[in-house]
């Protein structure tokens, strides 16, 4: 997870190779914890503390926003699995997502559309009220308190008919890295470049509502930004680095992802984990290393995976920049303190994600801060995964009614199930009773 390259998620192991999937709306760069366009004027939500909810008359409104979704109202027996699934960790969430949907809409077409926040004031005023709230923990008042205050609409295709679409996953990497280079670190990370120009193409032309481009000066003409080989073979001033990875491949997965985890490994902070959040791109196309290796004829297409691409890079040393350089695109970060180990990097919903229960989504069929029941299945497995979780990411490769990327969270068992994810999959809005079909703004 940005006015973002668009933060790319991978769609499974192979397809993350050979196609990324990247979210779409980005966090403006001066954005703390990755941020997002759909943070609007009050910027980025606390994460915890108390849930303040503004009264209704006070809460502003903006421009309604129309979604590509058709919506069925539906039983809360219709969801298979509900009565099933643990709630009793899901409150918390709903707290902070509630400090999401309180915020004050900007009105940009820029950004993803997101949940009506008058449509959840009441929901969000009952959930900080103690007396009306659920005990955390207590997984059947959680479902109570939902059952009461929400009403579950199917996620239709254009068609009419229930939408079933492609579930896959992603994760947050770890990669090792020092603040120096020498030795094994030599494959940087880069802050966003001083000369980089966003240029807002619906401020001009509404018509472009959401498109973006980015470029920088030479003289008096705009022109688009230096592809990865142009900044790598630059004798001259390049992007600022972060850090020094030491692993070429951890290196261009950690910007396939968008975000990630990094140990140092020396100097001051030696043994301290940061995060790198997403915070622009170049604006050149994504291209796959995977399939510039299959198209070389140095794998089979079966052989695309990141241990057979690790084993490549160290068969063949001299060629790794080649390879790399196959892919024209550069993700810039910002480092971030991880002050809670257990969530993820901030989502285009300007959230934290929570590993299991945060998804990304077609923000044009799901409006971002929905709770969602997702039914849908364990990776490469027939095995139920029927789950209440949070629409709180985008993706340019998410597209479509009821598509999903589900968040597993960080590290290698993290990346090995969303490696393995490609599953099919329904939905359905859980909406506030009181505010009839699901809305966006």
């Amino acid at each position: 997870m940005k006015q973002r390259f668009k933060r790319i998620l991978s769609v499974s192991l192979l397809a993350g190779l050979l196609a990324a999937c990247a979210t779409s709306e980005e966090p403006p760069a001066q954005a703390p914890s990755g941020g997002s366009p759909s943070a609007g004027a009050s910027g980025t939500p606390a994460v915890d503390g108390p849930l303040n909810v503004p009264s209704l008359s006070s809460l502003p409104d903006s421009a309604p926003r129309q979604l590509a979704g058709r919506y069925t109202r539906a039983a809360w027996a219709d969801m298979p699995g509900w009565s099933n699934d643990d709630l009793a960790e899901f409150w918390p969430l709903f707290l902070r997502n509630c400090r999401g949907l309180m915020r004050p809409t900007s009105g940009s077409l820029a950004a993803p559309a997101r949940a009506t926040p008058r449509a959840w004031q009441p929901v969000c005023a009952a959930a900080a009220d103690a007396s009306r709230a659920p005990a955390a923990g207590d997984g059947a008042a959680v479902r109570r308190f939902l059952q009461t205050w929400l009403q579950p609409w199917r996620v239709n295709g254009a068609d009419g008919q229930p939408a079933s679409n492609t579930v896959t996953g992603y994760y947050e990497p770890l990669v090792s890295a020092s603040r120096r280079r020498g030795g094994d670190y030599q494959w940087p990370l880069y802050a966003v470049p001083p000369d980089l120009l966003t240029v807002d193409l619906g401020s001009i032309y509404p018509d472009l509502a959401g498109k973006r481009v980015r470029g920088k000066l030479e003289g008096s003409r705009v022109v688009p930004y230096d592809t990865r080989s142009a900044i790598e073979a630059s004798s001259g001033r390049k992007p600022p680095v972060i850090v020094w990875v030491n692993d070429p491949v951890d290196n261009f997965f950690l910007q396939v992802q968008g975000s990630g985890r990094v140990q140092l490994t020396d100097g001051p902070d030696s043994g301290t984990t940061i995060r790198l959040a997403y915070a622009d791109h170049n604006g050149q196309p994504y291209a796959s290393i995977g399939k510039w290796l299959i198209d070389k004829g140095e794998l089979q297409a079966s052989q695309a995976s990141m241990q057979n691409i690790r084993a490549w890079a160290r068969r063949n040393p001299a060629r790794v920049q080649e390879m790399l350089n196959a892919n024209p695109a550069v993700v810039f970060f910002r480092e971030e303190a991880i002050a809670d180990p257990s969530l993820g990097p901030r989502g285009a919903y300007g959230i934290p994600l929570a590993p299991g229960r945060s998804i990304a989504v077609d923000a044009r069929f799901v409006p971002l801060g929905s709770p969602v029941f997702l039914s849908t299945t364990l990776p490469s497995s027939s095995s139920p995964l029927q789950r209440l979780v949070l629409a709180q990411d985008t993706g340019t490769a998410i597209t479509g009614a009821a598509r999903a990327d589900f968040y597993w969270g960080s590290g290698e068992d993290a990346g090995n199930m969303a490696g393995r994810m490609k599953q099919r999959g329904q939905m359905w809005l859980l909406w506030p009773k009181q505010a009839g079909e699901p809305s966006a703004r």
